[in-house]
């Protein structure tokens, strides 16, 4: 009798996020921090071959030298029945025709924002919207940025009062995790009035 033979009947489930936003908004920030593997990134130097081409004006100032150019990929074991797959989408406007490739089988996504350049998120924004997926905005707190009321954030960016907007820091896992059960609550309301239905 093999090993297979003996171990319990377990199904789990498979769950696929996306995490979304402009150029330097903390995408892969996020990935790294929340996986349990080491995350997969396709981070390439940006050298000035691209300018001109992406707006390294975004991130002036900081320690960003390298942008991810395809995706990034962490998972996270939620329980014996659960396990999230999430896929960092690339922010910079050349790359999005990837997007519809990431996106194929996701049940949702975090869209971050930096209010510093908050126009850089409209895209991502209007993406989900066209596509109907489920989404959830994190405002990611940057040190030194200007602070904003949610309500202003939400106004600013023209979404409907049904998507969640809230303040998190996506260098830490704890932030990163409650913005997924956010999504994850959203998710699961959205469900509830066709399963009582």
């Amino acid at each position: 009798m093999s090993v297979l033979s003996e171990a319990p009947n377990r199904h789990v489930t498979a769950v696929k996020f996306v995490i979304a936003g402009g150029f330097g908004v903390g995408k892969t920030t996020f990935v790294g921090a929340i996986s349990e593997v080491e995350p997969l990134t396709t981070e390439a130097a940006m050298t000035v071959v691209a300018t001109g081409v992406d707006d390294h004006m975004a991130v002036a100032g900081t320690t960003k030298t390298t942008t991810t150019v395809a995706m990034d990929f962490g998972r996270l074991t939620v329980d014996d029945s659960l396990v999230m797959y999430l896929f960092g989408a690339p922010g910079q406007g050349r790359f999005t025709f990837m997007w519809d490739d990431l996106v194929t089988g996701a049940l949702g996504a975090v869209v971050l924002v930096d209010t510093r350049r908050i126009e850089d998120c409209f895209a991502a924004i209007d993406y989900f919207e066209r596509r109907g997926l489920p989404f959830v905005v994190g405002v990611n707190v940057f040190d030194g940025s200007e602070r904003y009321g949610l309500e202003e954030v939400r106004d600013a960016l023209g979404i409907s009062p049904g998507v969640p907007v809230f303040e998190m820091d996506a260098r830490h896992r704890g932030s990163c995790r409650d913005a997924l059960l956010v999504l994850l609550e959203l998710l699961v309301s959205r469900l509830s009035p066709k399963v009582h239905s």
